[in-house]
């Protein structure tokens, strides 16, 4: 966005900015963002053609050697360069491997030092660290054991590193395998004639540390599509190629924080968030490959035959990965399934944190909510309609000024008195608090970061000064631990006036949003903690930000309630403060489809707490459209519905009866899927593994799921899939797997891997129960989560071929760190041989607290089960039960389709056995 002439006074100039970015100026703008063509770096390194480098890097084959702590360290060089590269391998169970490369700063050292990004692996993975043997070389090569089944092959000229299986000796993935690999080294001076200066629009990037760009290609072997790099929209869950035959003109995969309105559905333009970690995976291999850098990025996927080969080689995807800065600091991964490959990158990055049990239920959200007679009113029209909700939210409208941490006091007079109103009711409220500071002498949180000099600096060494939506705005530096921990302190309730114990926080504008700087964000020569300049971090702000508010939030309550924060921004690691969203989308169908696949990307790549504003943010949704994206939305693992100002009004109860019947009943789905989707977020926060997965996660073996990006799964157990056209008749519903599945409305069954021409039903999307699974549900609703928290349990087993399931039930306080300690309930259940068995699965060690819980299961159905079955004997005690035919669900008109066990009323903490007789 064009700056303003500086001859406006400041009303004016700020009248102009703001206008600029209301919707309709700042909607989708190609202008306002460079491509590819216009970033240096990136028209240099994807015009080079495979093994055309004038100066190819080569290994030294005398440097190589093995450290102290295990790693092996080698120089990388070339007669031409300044300085030769260190570089590094080190392993990390159960095979991992790390490789890092620097410029040697003994040699003709340059004023400053790379950028290492810190604060984003875990601590204890150095640590961990594995101790390779002595590297094998004969030929110019040298061989390292990286587990029992894996090789490092690494070539010495020109430099080739490639992780094969160690008994076929078949590649999984290989780096630099086309010669592309190029490290800009760092200049002592600016020679002379050479123009490091780069301009955009009208904005100038001083570059006063010349280029340092770094790309190199990697290659997925075994690879029938690859998947990650979020965030851009996209209806393809697999990566579509971006060059190479049969590719019309595209741009990369481009990984850049930016605020974009109104995004497109379908683009590889970056945009709110930027993870850097890619999955390969087909019917021979997954694999991983995760490049810790928070500069700019942009990542081809080559088509095959892009390199000129006339046979491209089967099942191997190549790509090629460009930065403008920073070092390699990049993870090899390679699983026998995906799962594993996902595994480890969570060991490097951390799981993701177990959220409070409301957050895991509906969030009401709109810019904004007018006043505190609006809050109630929203609040009682949700009662009125017997339609639960959790959270209601705060937009920037509700402070003093868009100065944070303050109320308007006209509007709110009376915020505690108002959040105890709504958590009388078991719910929560939230507010935004973005990182553009009101550059106002009488704010306090103004004068006490200039006093500190804890702002962001402009190139010139001044505090920084954007626009943002308060006007004049500056920025806290991050980065620096410090500053980190003075925000944090702001979220304390004598620092926070108004805020309560059920007050939780929405990060938003973090990438960070400058409305006036180049491609409306900060300028890449700002100077940073350290004297490192924004352009190496900027991907990784909102990363820091989103840390220092969830670290404030647990400070504030001294340790013992877990936080929730909504961060817009986000970066690798971004997982383990809380959740994210998928940003200002549209309200139309093109939206809701790409979605799915943006929120599974998100929880392939660790963000499993993720979902997409449901209705979209622009615009007005036709009703019916609406309705299905409240019965897509039921199912992402964060579900919120969110509106711009300038749209309608759009509380579910506002469209009709026969629609605010649909929505509600979207929203009860999801309330009594709540014990299960709890479950699975325990899960998440031991391995990793996401709530909403792709298909070929659970059936990796099956081909037709590799690039299905219209149905999910929801753990291992439920499959949905949308309704993504107005007005569609009948859907088209693959069912992997050999196993049946079950209509999860009526319990019919259908057959597994066959593609099901389904009638399209206007009160739900097709969604089914996997044949060999135990769903617990809760199916008595109430007003919130937390009204919930004594009722009893439904189990819904799902029988397979051989007349069996398992399935689990993990249950803690739902709100505080007590169940790290042992304070949980992690129950599995197992049908088989006509027995239903509950065991304890909770680690023996865990035993310094308890919890426990009057909850009884009320209702067991068994779907796949005879009907002749009339009775059942529950043991201990030898306690008859009768059988009888039962709906799937308890909503209004359901069928007596399913034998059902009433009231067996044994409780969740036991161990028991049900005998069908």
């Amino acid at each position: 966005m064009d700056p303003p002439p500086r001859r406006l006074a400041a009303p004016m100039l700020l009248l102009l900015l703001l206008a600029a970015a209301s919707p309709a100026a700042r909607a989708w703008k190609k202008d306002e963002f460079r491509n590819c063509n216009q970033t240096p770096f990136c028209k240099r390194a994807r015009g080079r053609a495979p093994h055309s480098l004038d100066a190819p890097l080569s290994l030294a084959a005398g440097s190589l050697s093995v450290s102290p702590d295990g790693s092996i360290s080698a120089s990388l060089s070339h007669p031409s360069r300044p300085r030769p590269l260190v570089l590094r391998l080190s392993a990390l169970p159960p095979g991992a491997l790390r490789l890092q490369i620097d410029e040697d700063y003994s040699t003709s050292p340059p004023p400053h030092r790379r950028f290492h990004v810190p604060d984003v692996l875990l601590p204890d993975v150095e640590a961990r660290t594995l101790h390779l043997p002595e590297p094998k070389t004969a030929g110019g090569v040298s061989t390292v054991a990286l587990s029992s089944d894996l090789d490092v092959v690494v070539k010495h000229d020109p430099f080739e590193l490639t992780v094969r299986r160690a008994g076929s000796g078949d590649p999984v993935l290989s780096f630099n395998s086309h010669g592309l690999f190029d490290f800009e080294p760092l200049q002592v001076s600016k020679p002379e004639g050479e123009t490091w200066e780069e301009h955009f629009r009208s904005h100038t990037d001083t570059r006063p540390r010349g280029p340092q760009s770094i790309t190199f290609d990697v290659s997925f072997h075994g690879a029938d599509f690859v998947y990650g790099l979020p965030e851009h929209g996209s209806t393809s869950l697999a990566l579509r190629p971006t060059r190479g035959p049969g590719v019309e003109e595209s741009e990369p995969y481009r990984l850049f924080n930016l605020d974009v309105f109104e995004y497109l559905h379908d683009s590889p333009f970056g945009l709110y968030g930027s993870i850097p970690f890619m999955i390969g995976h087909g019917a021979r291999a997954s694999s991983g490959f995760f490049w810790l850098n928070a500069a700019e990025m942009q990542i081809d996927v080559l088509a095959p035959g892009w390199d000129g080969a006339t046979a491209a080689e089967s099942g191997r995807i190549d790509t090629l990965w460009m930065a403008e800065a920073g070092v390699v600091d990049a993870f090899f991964f390679v699983g026998s399934e995906p799962k594993d490959v996902i595994k480890q990158y969570i060991s490097v990055t951390g799981t993701p944190s177990m959220p409070q049990q409301f957050a895991v239920g509906y969030h009401q959200c709109r810019w904004n909510y007018r006043d505190e007679a609006d809050v109630a009113g929203v609040d009682s029209g949700f009662d009125e309609h017997d339609i639960p909700y959790d959270v209601l939210w705060l937009d920037i409208e509700h402070t003093d000024g868009k100065r944070y941490f303050t109320w308007d006091h006209s509007a709110f007079p009376n915020p505690e008195e108002m959040q105890g109103k709504i958590a009388d009711k078991g719910r929560k409220m939230v507010t935004i608090v973005d990182p553009h500071i009101k550059r106002d002498s009488s704010y306090h949180l103004h004068q006490e970061a200039t006093e500190k000099g804890y702002y962001v600096k402009d190139a010139n060494g001044n505090d920084y000064d954007g626009w943002c939506w308060p006007g004049a705005s500056s920025y806290p530096d991050m980065l620096n631990p410090e500053i980190r921990d003075w925000w944090g302190d702001k979220f304390a309730y004598e620092n926070y006036k108004g805020s309560t114990p059920s007050l939780y926080i929405w990060n938003d504008m973090n990438e960070p949003s400058v409305f006036n700087g180049p491609e409306v964000t900060m300028p890449r020569d700002a100077i940073h903690h350290g004297d490192v300049e924004h352009r190496e971090l900027h991907n990784a702000y909102g990363y820091y930000f989103h840390m220092a508010t969830a670290d404030g939030l647990v400070k504030r309550g001294k340790g013992k309630d877990r936080p929730f924060v909504l961060s817009r921004a986000f970066f690798a690691g971004s997982q383990r403060y809380g959740a994210v969203w998928t940003g200002d989308n549209s309200a139309d169908w093109d939206h809701l489809k790409s979605s799915i696949p943006m929120v599974l990307t998100l929880g392939l790549t660790g963000m499993t707490f993720s979902g997409a504003d449901v209705g979209g943010f622009f615009g007005n949704p036709e009703p019916d459209l609406l309705v299905r994206w409240y019965q897509v939305g039921a199912f992402y693992p964060f579900f919120r519905g969110h509106a711009h100002h300038d749209t309608k009004r759009r509380e579910p109860w506002l469209f009709g009866e026969r629609r605010t019947a649909l929505i509600k009943e979207a929203i009860h789905t999801r309330y009594s899927l709540l014990p299960y989707y709890y479950t699975l977020f325990r899960e998440a926060s031991v391995n990793g593994i996401p709530v909403m997965r792709p298909l070929w996660l659970e059936f990796p073996d099956d081909k037709e799921t590799y690039n299905n990006g219209e149905a999910f799964m929801v753990g291992p157990s439920l499959l949905a899939q949308g309704i993504y056209e107005e007005g569609q008749k009948s859907v088209s519903v693959y069912l992997p797997g050999k196993e049946s599945w079950y209509d999860l409305k009526t319990g019919s069954p259908y057959k597994g891997s066959v593609t099901h021409k389904l009638q399209v039903l206007e009160d739900s999307i097709p969604s089914f129960q996997r044949g060999g699974t135990i769903v617990p549900r809760k199916d008595r609703f109430r007003r919130s989560s937390t009204q919930m928290v004594n009722d009893p349990y439904t189990l819904v087993i799902a029988l397979n071929s051989s007349s069996a399931a398992e399935g689990e039930l993990y249950v803690d306080d739902g709100k505080s760190y007590d169940y790290q300690q042992g304070a949980f309930i992690h129950r599995r259940f197992v049908f088989a041989d006509n027995k239903l068995t509950s065991f304890n699965v909770a680690p023996d060690n865990l035993d310094k607290k308890k919890f426990s819980t009057q909850c009884v299961i009320e209702r067991i159905v068994i779907l796949g089960l005879s009907s002749a079955a009339k009775k059942a004997i529950i043991e201990p005690g030898n306690q008859e039960v009768e059988i009888e035919l039962g709906p799937v669900s308890l909503r209004s008109g359901s069928s007596l389709v399913a034998p059902t066990i009433r009231k067996p009323n044994v409780r969740i903490v036991d161990d028991w056995t049900i005998r069908i007789a």
